[in-house]
């Protein structure tokens, strides 16, 4: 195929370490290995990224500054007292902060024109929201195909559960754009029917990097790992740690998470057992998981999404246990710290996340609309 020009918008990339970002990354990299002509635009920090545009072949490129929006690719968050009081009067009812990036995102488009295909990342809907804008008033500057790549659905996450009147801007986007991509079947009932046909699911996409370790695991005691945000009653790992404390055995449970918050009331109880880090890069984080006994799954309380977490998961070659916090079994939890691992959650058709694979499904789309 005549290479592409291809333009990637996503909010941030490498080094954060969120599924965005690493979507929006490799994806890059694969479409740029493969002699497509890539740009990547997202807000970048002050991280240099000249030895990986060498590296790849590819350009990054950063987003206007933003006034609003403070978090970067490689900084976290800080939030003044104004930037507080803003977003406690407006986060929910404008989408605020991240409804900068659908101003600040119109400079950046008006830099597209000739390229042959858009994708925009979505961990931040203001995106989308003003690609179709800029659309509307460029035609003919806008490229030829419009792929807007969605991990959650919008107006049906319930994590985040925006006000009623956003399902008309989502309605608005969902007509501009030319495709919606999803990672699971399922996830398409997170949108309007009306928009189905638009939809088509490609699976999150990971280079297939094998373990360093060892996969002749010994270990002490019970050893697993849990990676991944917690969220109140929906991924929530209460139920679990409750159990956890009334057991009188040995195990040690290694938590990699940003969110402590449901977690450190039990530190005390499972003092010795409970070991919470920081996140670490993912090629590193696969050799930690392949050295422990198992790996723990929190299940959704909702079938649209679904963790990307899993492919990792399975890449590192140890059982993985899946519990939802509403339907809590311990016979299970039993099971797998006594070593039996008989109804371990089994990943099929591993390979249909390889990132070759996945960034080709976004090239076959450019392709079968331009033979319509």
């Amino acid at each position: 195929m005549i290479p592409l020009k291809i333009t990637i918008i996503t909010a941030f990339i490498f080094p954060e370490m969120t599924p965005r970002a690493n979507r929006s990354t490799e994806l890059a990299i694969e479409l740029a290995r493969t002699g497509h002509e890539v740009t990547l635009y997202a807000i970048l920090g002050n991280y240099d990224y000249s030895s990986f545009e060498m590296e790849h072949s590819l350009k990054v490129r950063d987003f206007p500054k933003m006034r609003f929006v403070k978090k970067t690719s490689s900084s976290n968050e800080r939030r003044g007292l104004k930037d507080r009081i803003l977003r406690k009067l407006f986060g929910r009812l404008l989408e605020f902060p991240t409804i900068e990036l659908s101003f600040r995102v119109q400079s950046i488009l008006k830099k597209t024109k000739g390229a042959d295909l858009l994708i925009t990342v979505c961990g931040s809907y203001p995106i989308n929201w003003g690609t179709a804008w800029f659309k509307v008033k460029n035609t003919t500057l806008f490229p030829k195909i419009w792929i807007a790549d969605c991990g959650d659905p919008y107006m049906g996450n319930i994590f985040n559960n925006p006000p009623f009147y956003f399902k008309y801007v989502e309605k608005w986007f969902c007509r501009k754009v030319d495709y919606l991509t999803v990672p699971i079947e399922n996830a398409k009932n997170g949108y309007y029917q009306e928009f189905w046909d638009k939809i088509k699911v490609i699976p999150q996409g990971f280079r297939f990097n094998k373990p360093k370790t060892n996969l002749a695991v010994i270990n002490s005691s019970p050893t697993f790992v849990y990676a991944g945000a917690f969220y109140p009653d929906l991924r929530d790992p209460r139920v679990l740690l409750e159990y956890l404390a009334s057991l009188e055995i040995d195990f040690k449970f290694i938590i990699y998470t940003g969110a402590i918050n449901l977690v450190e009331p039990y530190m005390d109880r499972l003092q010795g057992k409970i070991e919470l880090r920081d996140y670490i890069m993912r090629d590193e984080l696969i050799d930690v998981m392949a050295s422990v006994d198992f790996l723990l799954n929190l299940e959704n309380e909702t079938s649209v999404q679904n963790p990307s977490k899993l492919i990792d998961y399975a890449l590192a070659e140890r059982p993985i246990l899946s519990i939802r916090s509403s339907t809590f079994n311990h016979i299970t939890v039993d099971e797998f710290l006594m070593g039996n691992y008989k109804n371990q959650l089994e990943i099929e058709n591993l390979e249909q996340y390889n990132i070759r694979n996945v960034a080709q499904q976004f090239v076959e789309l450019y392709s079968i609309d331009k033979v319509k």
